[in-house]
């Protein structure tokens, strides 16, 4: 059984102290910082697990403690069938002539033509052992070696190089390593659409499988849309610090057309002149280049619609942003938050961490049944869900939703966040609640003044959500407001939640949540989007609470025809 010791030496984490907690420590991926008293490393000890995440580099992980825990069993790999002829003919050095490549070239990497006459790539490990065959037809058709283990192609000439050349495929390769660089090499299975960031993305398992120690990796894949989002996963996963990109060059896509058009000395030249991602805070406008193409051409993350009508009009969600949400106790904020989960689930699939210690967690699964059924829970409200509904239920919330309980960890946002992380990667969450704040707020440690903590707070949270393009809400009561005459109170503004101004001016969206008593209504009212020609604007809607079923519904029944316009604006 895995001991805390074992574990971090395990993983090369150095700490002086094992108990249980949360810690800030050095991290032993990024080493040295640009601080040599950076502790960048987020360390949480349990009875049951270590974790860890590095908000540098974006190393993180866990492992258990406890034997219980049943791992998963290793994947079993196939070899490929080593061929009882190894053919190179003059169809294959020939085709590799027109695309700049040699014979030696050719013979140096073992490429060789099948009985189908398909061109084979093989592919080796860091011992030279055949692991996979990657191969192409004339036609650009492409296949594998059926369930073989994933590496990346070239690994055998790699994997001790202190510089690493990325490119896109077996072809760029051979391009590269015939003018004079042999530390190149491509993922097997090519490059998605769009970049996703997820750590159990199928097409990144070779890297997980062959690891990178270089301190310097060059990016150079196409300039076509998968090339860029490829090129964005590699950044992703090596960190900025250890990045350089090449510069296009205009009518080549890739590397091979640059071989082909040009020749020898502009290839190597544009290897040669790669660029690094700067690291010091100060950026030039080529260090924007794909994003900037990205944006103009409409390749970058939108917002979504929530799917409750009327609010649609006035806020969308989108990622990486912090959201606020704030109201008089019991108007509906917790209920309003849990529907607008419940509807990203359901119109776009989103997965959340929700952690909400005020709540118990079963008694907030059957609120969240009720809503996604549209029914009763028991008999006093009438239409009561069947069972065959609730098990229906069950799945949708067991699918979507995730609850954090912080039984035997002090609840600091550090921790939170921890397994937030490992949850992004390992379940592809989505979107993070707290409610409310005050939960993590009332066990700060420390002489910090509260609008101190809310600050780093909010701060720590965006950063993290830029890191994982996830989406956060935060419950925050206001501070105590005046009654009105009627002992009405008046809906809360951004300015009214309590501990600090922080909150209106570093959230990228406010909420008030508010019960209009006389009316039976409630008002959801935008208090600040931040980027209001993307994803909102502010104004203010008004639902009526079912309390049968959970659910804000626009007030559109026979109580409601003439619905006044200054309730929608």
């Amino acid at each position: 059984m895995k001991t805390v010791s074992s574990i971090l030496a395990d993983n090369q984490i150095v700490s002086s102290n094992h108990n249980e907690g949360a810690r800030k420590i050095k991290c032993p991926k990024c080493q040295p910082p640009h601080n040599s008293k950076d502790r960048p490393l987020s360390l949480t000890i349990s009875s049951q697990n270590v974790m860890w995440n590095c908000h540098h580099c974006s190393w993180s992980g866990s492992e258990f403690l406890n034997s219980m825990y049943i791992t998963k069993q290793t994947k079993q790999y196939e070899k490929p069938k080593k061929p009882e002829r190894v053919v190179r003919n003059d169809y294959l050095y020939s085709f590799m002539k027109k695309r700049g490549i040699s014979k030696s070239t050719v013979d140096d990497l073992k490429i060789y033509i099948d009985q189908k006459e398909w061109i084979a790539f093989p592919y080796f490990d860091k011992d030279s052992e055949l692991v996979n065959i990657k191969y192409r037809d004339s036609n650009k058709n492409f296949r594998q070696t059926a369930n073989a283990k994933r590496i990346i192609y070239n690994y055998d000439n790699v994997y001790k190089s202190d510089e690493v050349i990325f490119v896109e495929g077996e072809m760029d390769v051979l391009s590269l390593y015939e003018v004079g660089f042999k530390n190149v090499t491509s993922l097997p299975d090519g490059a998605a659409k769009e970049a996703k960031f997820k750590a159990d993305d199928a097409r990144f398992k070779c890297l997980t499988n062959c690891p990178i120690n270089a301190k310097k990796i060059i990016i150079y894949t196409d300039y076509d849309k998968a090339g860029r989002a490829l090129h964005q996963e590699l950044l992703h996963r090596f960190g900025k610090d250890k990045c350089w990109h090449v510069r296009s060059l205009e009518g080549c896509k890739d590397a091979n057309e640059v071989l082909v058009k040009h020749g020898v000395a502009k290839l190597k030249q544009l290897i040669e002149n790669a660029i690094p991602y700067p690291i010091d805070g100060l950026y030039r406008a080529y260090d924007y280049y794909n994003q900037v193409q990205d944006l103009y051409e409409g390749n970058y993350v939108k917002p979504v619609e929530i799917g409750m009508g009327i609010i649609d009009d006035i806020y969308k969600i989108l990622p990486s942003t912090f959201h606020c949400i704030t109201g008089v106790p019991n108007h509906g904020k917790s209920v309003f938050l849990d529907q607008v989960l419940i509807n990203l689930a359901i119109n776009h699939d989103w997965k959340f961490a929700i952690f909400s210690p005020e709540h118990s967690t079963s008694m907030h699964i059957r609120r969240m049944l009720q809503m996604y059924k549209k029914k009763s829970f028991d008999d006093l409200g009438g239409d009561k869900m069947t069972k065959q509904e609730l098990n229906e239920g069950l799945d949708f919330i067991n699918k979507h939703f995730f609850f954090i309980e912080t039984k035997d960890a002090v609840p600091n946002i550090s921790y939170i966040l921890d397994i937030c992380a490992s949850s992004v990667n390992k379940f592809g969450i989505n979107g993070i609640v707290i409610d409310p704040y005050n939960e993590v707020n009332a066990k700060r440690q420390g002489n910090a003044r509260e609008d101190e903590h809310i600050r780093d707070f909010i701060s720590e949270c965006k950063r993290f959500l830029r890191l994982y393009e996830a989406t956060m809400w935060v419950v925050a009561h206001p501070t105590k407001l005046p009654k009105n005459n009627d002992g009405s109170y008046m809906p809360p503004t951004a300015y009214d939640i309590s501990g600090s101004s922080h909150w209106s001016n570093m959230a990228d969206c406010i909420l008030t949540v508010h019960r209009d008593f006389d009316e039976n209504t409630t008002k959801i009212i935008t208090r600040k989007i931040r980027e209001q020609d993307l994803y909102g604007k502010i104004g203010e809607v008004r639902y009526v609470y079912n309390s049968k079923t959970k659910n804000f519904e626009e007030p559109k029944n026979e109580y409601w025809d003439d619905i006044p316009k200054e309730w929608v604006k």
